[in-house]
C-alpha cells in the first residue's frame, strides 16, 4: 500500500509553487482572498509548526507499518505536533461549534478543524471538485493530511488527476484499497456488473465503505467535501461540523469521530469560481459534462435539466444515491420512502408539491387509468410521473412548466401524476415507470403511451419529442 501523507513541507524538501510554512507564518498581516480571509499568524503562535525545529513520526491512517524512507520522501512524513489532550468530543460540543461557525467561510472552518485536531484529522479527497478542500488547507498555512479511496474502478482521468494534484501541491496522497479477497469473492460469485441488477450498495460496501472504515479508525476527525446543494434528498441539512453518525474513530465507540464539512453552505457555482480564481487543477472529466465523479461504471455526464447527482447510479431511485460513505445523511423517513411508504395516510411523503401551473392538469389514479384506456383521444397528452421529494424531478420542474406554458392552446394537454408511495407499484406495472421522473406521451389515436427515453430534459428537447409525435 502507498503510505504517505499530504502535509506542508519546507521549500528545500519540496519544489514547486505551492507554499512554505515558514513564509506563511512570517507575514503578520491578513491575506485578503476574494470573500475569504486568511487568519493572522505570527512566529509567536504555538499552533504554527516550525518544520526546521519540530518533527515527529507519522501515524498511518489505518495503523499499518510505515513504508521505508527510501519509498516515502522525508517531506511527506513530517506531521503536525501531537495533540496533548485527546478527550472525546461530545455531540453537544459539536452542535455548539457548528452554530458558532454557521456563518464562517470555508477557510475559517478548515483552519479551525486543522488547529483543533492537528495530525489526527485528514481530508477525504475523491478526485472531483473537492480539490477545493486541499486548496483551503494550503491557505491556512498549517500541515494537513489527505487520503483517497482507490476502488480499482476509477476513470483513467481520475488517476491522472491524483498525480497532478500531488505534483501541484508537493504532497503525497494516502490511498486506501479494498480487501482483495472480498473483491475476488464478489466478482467470482456475481460478476463485474452485478450492481446494475441488484443495486450498488454491495459493491460500494466492499470497495469503498470498508476501506474508509479502516482509514477512519486511525483518526479522530475527517474533512469531507459535502455540500447541501449536491443532493437535496440526502444532504440538505448537513452541518459544518458534527459527530459522525456512522463511523468510529481512533478511540472507538460513538462520539469518537468528528466530521467536518467546510463547504456545506457553499453553492457549487461558488466552488467553481474559487477554483478558477486560484488556478487550481481540476479533473478533465468535468469538461466532458461530469459533475459528481465516482467509479467509471457508475458515473456518467449530466445533461441539461438534470441535477448533478443524477450522473451517479442513474438506474436507481433518487434517494438511494449515497454509496454508504455518508449513510448518516439518509433519515428514517427517507428510508421508508425508498421502500414506498412513510409520510401521510396515502404512503407518500408530506412535502410541497411541484409542477404547479395553470397550464398543467393534475391527474389522480382514476384520471390516469382513464387516460390510458382511451383509444381515440380528442387531444394528445404529455404526462410526467414524478415524486415531489425527488431532486431530479425538482431539477426539471422549470423546463417542464415552461413547456406546458408553450403548449397551452396548441392542442396538446400537459399533465402530471404523482407516482410515489402506494401508486408506485401501479406506475411500474402499468405506466412504464423505471425511475423518477418518467415522461409519457399519449398519442391521439393510440392507447399505447410512448416513453420519453432521453435523459435530456431541457425545453427544446422535450418540445422536439412532442413535435415528432403529435
Amino acid at each position: 500500500m502507498r503510505m504517505a501523507f499530504a502535509v506542508a513541507s519546507s521549500s528545500s524538501a519540496i519544489s514547486g509553487p505551492s507554499f512554505s510554512p515558514s513564509n506563511a507564518c512570517s507575514e503578520p498581516k491578513a491575506l485578503q482572498l476574494a470573500p475569504f480571509r486568511l487568519l493572522d499568524r505570527t512566529h509567536g503562535q504555538s499552533s504554527v509548526l516550525n518544520l526546521s525545529q519540530r518533527r515527529c513520526a507519522v501515524k498511518p491512517l489505518n495503523a499499518e507499518p510505515k513504508r521505508n524512507d527510501s519509498i516515502v520522501p522525508l517531506a511527506a512524513t513530517i506531521a503536525a505536533p501531537e495533540v496533548v489532550e485527546k478527550e472525546k468530543v461530545e455531540a453537544e460540543d459539536c452542535e455548539q461549534l457548528a452554530k458558532s461557525l454557521v456563518n464562517a467561510s470555508p477557510l475559517e472552518i478548515m483552519d479551525k478543524a486543522l488547529e483543533k485536531f492537528g495530525n489526527d484529522i485528514a481530508i477525504a479527497f475523491s478526485g472531483a471538485e473537492d480539490v477545493a478542500l486541499i486548496e483551503y488547507a494550503r491557505l491556512t498555512g498549517r500541515p494537513f493530511r489527505v487520503f483517497s479511496l482507490d476502488t480499482g474502478r476509477l476513470n483513467p482521468e481520475t488517476y491522472q488527476f491524483f498525480d497532478t494534484v500531488e505534483k501541484h501541491y508537493g504532497i503525497r496522497i494516502e490511498y486506501m484499497f479494498p480487501d482483495s479477497v472480498e473483491v475476488q469473492a464478489l466478482v467470482r460469485s456475481k460478476g463485474l456488473f452485478s450492481f446494475y441488477e441488484d443495486g450498488h450498495q454491495e459493491c460500494c460496501r466492499v470497495r469503498k465503505v470498508r476501506p474508509l472504515r479502516r482509514a477512519l479508525k486511525g483518526l479522530r476527525a475527517w474533512i469531507t467535501g459535502q455540500r447541501k446543494d449536491q443532493s437535496p434528498g440526502t444532504r440538505s441539512e448537513i452541518p459544518v461540523v458534527q459527530v459522525d453518525p456512522v463511523f468510529e474513530g481512533l478511540d472507538g465507540g460513538i462520539g469518537s469521530l468528528v466530521k467536518w464539512n467546510p463547504v456545506a453552505n457553499v453553492d457549487g457555482r461558488d466552488i467553481w469560481n474559487f477554483l478558477r480564481a486560484m488556478n487550481v487543477p481540476v479533473n478533465s472529466l468535468h469538461s466532458q459534462g461530469y459533475i459528481s465523479i465516482g467509479c467509471e461504471p457508475c458515473t456518467r455526464p449530466v445533461l441539461p435539466g438534470q441535477h448533478e447527482r443524477e450522473g451517479r447510479w442513474w438506474w436507481e431511485d433518487a434517494k438511494a444515491k449515497e454509496c454508504g460513505l455518508h449513510k448518516g445523511n439518509i433519515k428514517q423517513e427517507d428510508a421508508a420512502q425508498l421502500n414506498g411508504s412513510g409520510g401521510d395516510a396515502n404512503g407518500t411523503a408530506t412535502v410541497a408539491d411541484i409542477f404547479n401551473s395553470q397550464n398543467l392538469v393534475t391527474l389522480n389514479r382514476n384520471g390516469i387509468e382513464n387516460l390510458a384506456k382511451l383509444e381515440n383521444r380528442r387531444e394528445p397528452w404529455l404526462v410526467v410521473l414524478y415524486a415531489p421529494w425527488c431532486p431530479f424531478c425538482q431539477a426539471m420542474e422549470g423546463p417542464y412548466v415552461e413547456l406546458a406554458d408553450k403548449l397551452a392552446g396548441s392542442g396538446v394537454k400537459v399533465g402530471k401524476f404523482r407516482a410515489d408511495g402506494e401508486q408506485k407499484e401501479f406506475a411500474k406495472s402499468e405506466l412504464q415507470l423505471g425511475s423518477f421522473p418518467t415522461i409519457l406521451f399519449f398519442p391521439k389515436h393510440s392507447s399505447h403511451p410512448i416513453k420519453y427515453s432521453s435523459e435530456n430534459r431541457d425545453v427544446d428537447s422535450l418540445m422536439a419529442f412532442v413535435n415528432g409525435l403529435r
